[in-house]
């Protein structure tokens, strides 16, 4: 007699349950997995409750709502502030008598990784953390689930050994290990149809001049060769550059190491690899670059510095470069400077109202001196640079002197600082101001001469505008004190400080919606009605951007220097002083500027506190 379920001919999988489940259909097994989930919610509840950290009444609350939302108890606990995570993990741990993890703290190995999908790991709610011979240690937010455990020992050939960790760190650890792993792959692939392309013409292509030691052989190249357009080293340097640009990057860096060529874009401010050239093609490529900047190819033992220009897709992009000698050869740097962000107006920046306001009565004053501050990258340029096209006219006499001028503007004299010949920021100054100007750009106030001309030339009708490196606009002042200006100059010279930094925007296709905890808001200067108001978001990531960030936009903090200000600088007072008198006049501090953009859902919580300093 058949069988049934086996030889009737029906369909194997709706009588056997466990080969349903085994058999290699995504949405059977997400079900499951579910399912169990849902049920070890319940027990981790009577967990958590015998442990003392629940009570009966808020496990039935977390519960339910969890059931509501079709969500983890684990994730609405962690959502409402009544545990962490780690309390979680602590509780499962010594209930199971397993070993707990802190997947935000491990280095994921592709050995493990390549034993299990992504789809599949996403599905069990697990993550291979090591791989050692027969045996796969593995992340679980539900270690007690044998069934996962067996099929898992089945798929993959390996004895499983669990470790505790939470469904909420396992789905952020998958996305980061196994988008390490697809970026790894892609770069390796790419990294050898690179060498491939270039290795058999790269002996041919490139020569070391004979004669001279070791050291001066080293990044001197045939220039016949080198400046052939054909070349595939020219072909090379201007995809590494052109690439650069078509993903926004602000900088460029070529860093030779022992035995390999790292190349990164810092894009949004942060540092990403890329493919990399072979080793044995650093000399020439630093030796491409440095004819495109005009600089001294022989020259490898002391920094350089030159720049170039590209038309790309009809504009025209500035670039800046620096060389600089390591141990390994010389490290290039390229910052990429489009001239297209001068067309923004002061209003297309994003800064608040109010700094705005402040901002634009600063730059339309007759004379007096603007001092903006920032790291460096921030836009500080790009700031100033937008207030003289606003207040640009051909009645007035317009002149900047800059090391070396970013963007080439028409209607703007611009006078770059040569300091081998003598021509510092306070010679060129000097001559500018017998050039009869109305307004004056210094691109770096670095010196006591330079701050001294720039306050007398702001005090005898001329509008100053110029940059500092501080930390926030109260400490401007006293820089220009500490460089040995006289305060009561220093206070009547100036009629605008301000600090500028730039944020990251949160991607607008994957940034995630959640409720932060209404303490950690409180603390960090939110107030109390703005709580309910606010539409508060956190980065996810996709495919689309870098870690959940896409673009950066500019936060701004000014001090208008009203009587009250002067008077507190000319008496001696701190900048603590300075920035109590500044918060009475109105001034909306850097912090606040950027909690205001992430109640708007334009960037994280994390951003902000990350890049600004704390209210005092």
């Amino acid at each position: 007699m058949a069988r049934r379920g086996w030889d009737t001919g029906r369909p194997k999988a709706r009588y056997c349950g466990w080969r349903r489940y085994a058999g290699c259909k995504e949405i059977g097994r997400r079900q499951r997995a579910d399912r169990n989930m849902a049920k070890f919610d319940r027990k981790l509840g009577t967990i958590l409750t015998r442990a003392g950290m629940l009570t009966e009444e808020q496990r039935e609350q977390a519960i339910a709502e969890a059931e509501k939302e079709n969500s983890s108890l684990t994730k609405v606990l962690v959502a409402r502030n009544i545990l962490s995570e780690r309390d979680v993990i602590g509780a499962i741990a010594s209930e199971m008598g397993l070993p707990p993890i802190d997947l935000d703290k491990i280095q994921f190995q592709p050995e493990a990784l390549e034993k299990l999908d992504r789809e599949k790991a996403a599905g069990y709610q697990v993550l291979p953390i090591a791989r050692i011979g027969k045996t796969l240690t593995l992340a679980m937010a539900n270690p007690s689930d044998v069934l996962v455990i067996d099929d898992l020992h089945v798929s993959t050939g390996c004895d499983i050994v669990p470790v505790v960790s939470t469904d909420l760190a396992i789905a952020k650890a998958i996305e980061r290990a196994y988008k390490g792993q697809e970026t790894q792959e892609a770069a390796e692939e790419q990294q050898a149809d690179f060498e491939k392309m270039f290795e058999e013409t790269a002996a041919e292509e490139v020569e070391i001049k004979e004669g001279g030691d070791k050291e001066e052989e080293e990044g001197m190249v045939d220039l016949s060769q080198v400046k052939s357009e054909d070349s595939p080293l020219v072909k090379m340097v201007n995809l590494l550059i052109l690439q650069g640009i078509q993903q926004g990057a602000s900088d460029i860096h070529i860093e030779p190491y022992e035995k390999k060529v790292r190349v990164r874009y810092r894009i949004d401010g942060t540092c990403h690899e890329t493919v990399s050239p072979p080793k044995s093609l650093h000399p020439a490529i630093v030796s491409r670059i440095k004819i495109m900047s005009n600089m001294d190819i022989s020259e490898s033992r002391r920094p350089q510095d030159g720049k170039f220009q590209m038309l790309v897709s009809g504009r025209q992009v500035d670039f800046r470069v620096c060389t600089l000698p390591m141990v390994f050869g010389e490290k290039i740097c390229i910052r990429i400077l489009d001239t297209s962000n001068l067309a923004l107006s002061l209003d297309s920046l994003g800064f608040e109202p109010e700094a705005l306001a402040d901002f634009r009565w600063a730059v339309n004053q007759p004379y007096g001196m603007i001092l903006a501050t920032g790291p460096t990258g921030c836009g500080k340029s790009t700031t100033l640079y937008s207030a003289l096209r606003e207040v640009m006219r051909i009645e007035d006499n317009i002149t900047t002197v800059e090391d070396p001028p970013e963007y080439v503007v028409d209607g703007v004299n611009q006078v770059p600082v040569n300091e081998k010949r003598g021509l510092t920021f306070a010679a060129a100054l000097r001559s500018i101001l017998r050039q009869d100007p109305d307004t004056v750009m210094i691109g770096e106030m670095r010196d006591k001469e330079t701050a001294e001309i720039a306050v007398k030339a702001a005090l005898t009708g001329h509008l100053v505008l110029s940059t500092l490196h501080t930390n926030d606009a109260p400490s401007t002042i006293m820089r220009i004190i500490d460089m040995g200006v006289d305060s009561f100059l220093a206070a009547s010279a100036t009629v605008l400080v301000s600090s500028q930094a730039l944020l990251r925007k949160l991607c607008p296709a994957c940034k995630e919606r959640y409720d932060p905890p209404r303490e950690r808001l409180l603390k960090i200067g939110v107030k109390e009605e703005e709580i309910a108001a606010a539409t508060w978001y956190r980065p996810k990531g996709c495919q689309r951007c870098a870690g959940g960030y896409k673009g950066r936009f500019a936060v701004l903090e000014t001090i208008r220097m009203t009587e009250a200000i002067r008077r507190t600088v000319i008496e001696g007072g701190s900048v603590l002083q300075i920035r109590a008198r500044a918060l009475e006049g109105g001034m909306i501090t850097m912090r606040r500027c950027g909690l205001l953009n992430a109640m708007r859902g334009k960037t994280s919580i994390e951003e902000v506190l990350a890049l600004t300093l704390d209210e005092i």
